[in-house]
């Protein structure tokens, strides 16, 4: 069955088609892009389970009825910055949503915050919207630190800078397959595949 990726960014296109794989479910991801991009959300909730329904129900309201949605809302706490950016990760250097741009005023941010304060964590909120009008929620978090300067050139986002606990890598010096055991999405997929298997929805 088809599965619509609220979403035209296509790193995150990819790994959930990665993540898809790997559980060996029969589902076939569709990006936004695909039925002709995402219509435009405005991420004022304040939390990332609201976010990621609205961004859900804006792709679901251009698509036939039964098709199945999934959207996600994730971001980057950190413990300097009292939880920041949080929500507002995607959009920290400013509302053009530039990756490298974010990453480079994380690092100014925490360039002289001691090692003992650069604590992190990554939260993923996935919303399946389902075929029947079902709403359901995943969440996953994933631990860490930040260091003083990127390392890797996989993954996108905050990746090169975050190393999660118990690795001395960053989630962009790690093969795919271990980040996304990993990561807060990772963690919040695992969930969704738990449910998807106990409840099989039809094709």
């Amino acid at each position: 069955m088809r599965l619509h990726l609220a979403s035209g960014n296509a790193h995150k296109a990819a790994e959930f088609a990665a993540l898809v794989a790997a559980a060996g479910l029969p589902i076939e991801v569709v990006s936004a892009r695909a039925v002709g991009g995402m219509p435009e959300v405005a991420e004022d909730t304040g939390t990332f389970a609201g976010n990621a329904a609205k961004k859900a129900r804006a792709l679901r309201s251009k698509l036939p009825a039964g098709s199945w949605v999934l959207a996600d809302d994730s971001g980057l706490c950190v413990e300097a910055l009292g939880g920041g950016p949080g929500v507002e990760s995607a959009y920290y250097a400013g509302p053009q949503g530039d990756g490298a741009a974010n990453l480079r005023k994380l690092v100014a941010a925490m360039r002289d915050v001691p090692a003992a304060r650069r604590g992190a964590h990554f939260v993923c909120v996935l919303v399946l919207l389902g075929g029947a009008g079902e709403e359901i929620r995943f969440e996953g978090r994933c631990a860490g630190r930040l260091q003083d300067e990127p390392a890797g050139g996989a993954g996108f986002g905050y990746d090169p800078l975050f190393v999660p606990d118990g690795h001395a890598r960053t989630f962009a010096q790690l093969p795919e397959a271990d980040k996304n055991a990993l990561s807060h999405r990772g963690r919040a997929w695992a969930r969704l595949v738990a449910w998807w298997r106990a409840n099989a929805p039809a094709a």
